[in-house]
This record gives C-alpha cells, sequence and structure tokens, in this order.
C-alpha cells in the first residue's frame, strides 16, 4: 500500500548518518522496505513509535487483524544477535517474536503495552519489578558459542569510546571524571569470568521495560523487555545500566548519597555485589553522556554532571 514519507526520528536519523554510506542507503531504502516487509508478512504498517535511537519501530497489523510492532533495525553487527536471544527466549522475559528477517535486520514483535518508564513509578518500585523482569530474562541459555562481545570487551569498548569522545568534543567533563571511568573499565574487564557470567540485556532501563497485555507465561513481573543488545557478561553489567537513570532527580538532591542507596537498592533486590553494578552504572553513566553528546542530545551533560558529582 501507499504510504507519505517515513519520518525517521532525528536521532535515529543522526545515528544512520554517523555509520556513514551504509546508514545513508539505509535511510533512502527504508520506504521500499517496509512497503517490501509489508508483502512478505502480509501485515499494515503504522504510525511510527518514538523513543529509540537505533532502529525504525512502527505499529502494524496482521491479516488476522492482531496488532503487532515492525521492527527495521540500523545495519549493525549485534541486530542478529538480537534476533536469536529473542527466538531463545521464546517470550521468557522478553518480547515474543513472531517472525524474523535477519538479512534484513527485521523484525515483527508482540504488541505491549506501555513502558515502566511511562508509569510514574517510585524509584523503589521500579528496582523491584526490574530485578524481577532481569531475573527472568537471566535464564534464557547461554549462546552455544561465547559471542564476540563479552563483559570484558564491553567494558574495554566503552573505555575506547569514552577516550575518543572525549578529546573529540573537546573535554566536555573533567579528567578526573574519565580517569575514575577508565579505571573502572579496566577492573570489570579484569574481573570477567565466562562461567559467572549470564546472557545480559544489555540495556535494560525502564524504557525497555514494556508491560503486557495480558498475563502469560514467561512475564510473571507483567513486563518484559525489549530491544536486547545481547552479549555475555556477569549480571552486574545489567544493574549498572539500571543505575545509569534518574539522573535528574540525582542532580536535585545530595548526588552521591542519593546514587549510593539507589546501588544499595539494586543489591538488595538482585543479590549482586554492589561494588561491581557501582562501577559498571559510573561507566555506563559517562559512556552514554559523550556518545549522545556527539549526535547533539543535550541530556548528555546531565549524565556527566552527575558524574563529577560522584568522583
Amino acid at each position: 500500500m501507499e504510504h507519505a514519507p517515513v519520518a525517521v526520528p532525528p536521532l535515529v536519523r543522526a545515528k544512520a548518518e554517523s555509520f556513514g554510506e551504509p546508514g545513508l542507503a539505509w535511510l533512502a531504502g527504508l520506504d521500499d522496505l517496509i512497503a517490501e516487509m509489508e508483502q512478505q508478512w502480509s501485515i499494515t504498517v503504522g504510525g511510527p513509535i518514538t523513543g529509540g535511537t537505533s532502529s525504525y519501530v512502527a505499529h502494524a497489523r496482521t491479516a488476522d487483524g492482531r496488532e503487532a510492532v515492525l521492527k527495521l533495525a540500523l545495519p549493525h553487527f549485534w541486530a542478529a544477535h538480537e534476533i536469536q536471544r529473542l527466538e531463545q527466549a521464546a517470550g521468557r522475559g522478553y518480547a515474543r517474536l513472531l517472525a524474523a528477517d535477519p538479512g534484513r535486520n527485521a523484525m515483527l514483535m508482540e504488541a505491549l503495552g506501555p513502558s515502566m518508564g511511562q508509569l510514574g513509578w517510585a524509584p523503589e518500585q521500579v528496582v523491584t519489578t526490574v530485578c524481577a523482569t532481569l531475573r527472568q530474562a537471566w535464564e534464557v541459555e547461554l549462546p552455544g558459542t561465547v559471542p564476540a562481545q563479552t563483559g570484558a570487551s564491553k567494558a574495554r569498548d566503552l573505555a575506547g569510546l569514552i577516550d575518543r569522545a572525549w578529546r573529540g568534543l573537546d573535554r566536555p567533563c573533567s579528567r578526573e571524571v574519565v580517569d575514575t571511568a577508565l579505571r573502572y573499565a579496566e577492573r570489570r574487564a579484569a574481573a570477567y569470568r565466562e562461567d559467572r557470567c549470564v546472557a545480559v540485556h544489555g540495556d535494560p532501563h525502564a524504557g525497555n521495560a514494556m508491560r503486557v497485555r495480558s498475563p502469560r507465561a514467561g512475564a510473571a513481573s507483567g513486563f518484559v523487555f525489549v530491544d536486547p543488545e545481547a552479549f555475555v557478561a556477569e549480571p552486574a553489567y545489567d544493574l549498572g545500566v539500571v543505575l545509569r537513570d534518574w539522573t535528574r532527580e540525582f542532580l536535585q538532591g545530595s548526588t552521591r548519597s542519593l546514587v549510593r542507596r539507589r546501588c544499595g537498592l539494586l543489591a538488595e533486590h538482585s543479590g549482586l555485589h554492589g561494588d561491581a553494578i557501582w562501577e559498571w552504572g559510573f561507566l555506563e553513566r559517562v559512556a552514554t553522556g559523550l556518545y549522545v553528546l556527539e549526535f547533539g542530545a543535550a541530556w548528555g551533560r546531565e549524565h556527566l554532571e552527575v558524574a563529577e558529582r560522584l568522583v
């Protein structure tokens, strides 16, 4: 069917353009790709769903009238791993995958309700529910072979990103923040042990935890995750990503005390060591702040301001 030209969210467009020719080709071919997926899966694609940075996501309806979600990921190496993770999970802790075309980085998934981040919950309720959802997601079997990305390589990649972006952005935070992040990266890389790892989500913030529309197996908490990055690491990595949230709240009070209490709450509800959560959280906060600044997102400076108050 005919569509108006696709309106690509600004951050998705900026990220695609940063990929150079492959990203530009993806943007130019997006209208045709949507039409092809409509034909291949007998779906009708509706309006876009905003909030992501690495994919074009839209409402869809199947031939028998069921609601669904179409996700067309940017041309990056982890899309195939995401599809594999969703297939392995079979709905346990994750959104159900209805169809996939790895060659086109295309996925059709179950329609879900609002994200946890949209519900206005108190932090304690978010922590309790995210930890319960993660425990179910962590039960998904490890891949048969260790993927290219592990907790050790993730720590090194974040360190490289921080060093490069800090210099390229003309040092938007202090040298002390960068040195602390690099020290934590070295510790987490050294702490990597394959026998202590799980198949982590990789980005389990409240915006990626979606409410299921009705109770179902595999969603005991009432929520499931979308957008897994799908690599192998210590489970504390995922909780460090969760600790990266609540930036504006942290800036409105005694920052170090607030972050320490939130880290302790995550440790309590997960049974994991608070020091590992703290280090991953700081490392992810600095890397995320610098990364989004490269794409023109001013809120990255708030992440860096929290980090300044923690050193």
